[in-house]
């Protein structure tokens, strides 16, 4: 039997967790939620996303009888889930920044998350890194920009790598050996990160994780070899050609606004 999995953000960004659900479990119905409208999340006050995210995701879970809901946002995933948990009887999965396996990885004992200022401000990361990442140096880097270069790029729209390199220059400057990507926008620019910080800093996010704990959450006996459905839901008024073509060319057959 196929299982009919929500995946939600506020833009393309979760397309990079869709991925590696895709790949770990074919043969699903997949249906791709992003809150185009309020980007990026993490400019927006706590209050107004509880409830605009809870407004949006029930009643697409009740319309598409989902039967698991991931909230594919950092930002996202540390308000939202309590609110979403009291409404909804299916499992719902969020998103941790992979702060934990940064600091198994480094050789150093020093370790970047880069994330939206949000997350970095937020209580629920510095308890992340307290649990966690006690033995290590922890820089935090925030920005929305990447945000939006990552949603441009979705659109077609070519990443200026001199833009990158200054916006990553402290990190670059930084003598740390893992950086944590703790904005699931920021995994779409994994090659244009890796060419403007070098070789000397891995880079690692949540996203394979998330993937297993779906897998966990979902009957053993699920069967991967039936027909795939990929739609997608915006909340703008509309979308650009570029981003419609390239969400074709990820699978998606159907692209619709939420109605």
């Amino acid at each position: 039997m196929s299982h009919t999995i929500l995946v939600f953000d506020s833009g393309v960004g979760g397309l990079s967790v869709l991925q590696e659900i895709r790949q770990l479990l074919p043969g699903q119905h997949y249906h791709y939620l992003f809150d185009n409208a309020r980007l990026p999340y993490g400019e927006l006050g706590e209050a107004e996303l509880i409830r605009g995210c809870v407004a949006l995701i029930e009643p697409m879970v009740k319309q598409l009888n989902a039967d698991i809901v991931v909230i594919a946002c950092n930002t996202a995933s540390t308000l939202v889930l309590p609110a979403l948990r009291q409404c909804l009887s299916i499992p719902v999965v969020g998103v941790v920044p992979a702060i934990k396996p940064a600091a198994q990885l480094s050789q150093r004992h020093h370790i970047g998350l880069l994330a939206t200022p949000g997350t970095v401000k937020r209580e629920y990361t510095h308890e992340l890194i307290r649990k966690f990442a006690g033995d290590c140096r922890v820089e935090l880097f925030g920005s929305s920009e990447l945000v939006m270069l990552a949603e441009q790029k979705m659109a077609g729209i070519p990443v200026s790598q001199l833009q990158l390199q200054k916006l990553l220059a402290p990190i670059a400057e930084s003598a740390l050996d893992v950086l944590v990507l703790g904005c699931t926008h920021f995994p779409m620019l994994k090659t244009e990160l890796a060419q403007a910080l070098g070789h000397g800093i891995a880079l690692l996010d949540s996203g394979e994780a998330i993937a297993r704990r779906v897998k966990e959450l979902l009957p053993a006996d699920l069967d991967t070899t039936k027909q795939e459905t990929v739609a997608a839901y915006y909340t703008t008024a509309t979308i650009s050609d570029g981003l419609k073509q390239n969400l074709q060319q990820l699978g998606f057959t159907s692209v619709n606004k939420v109605s």
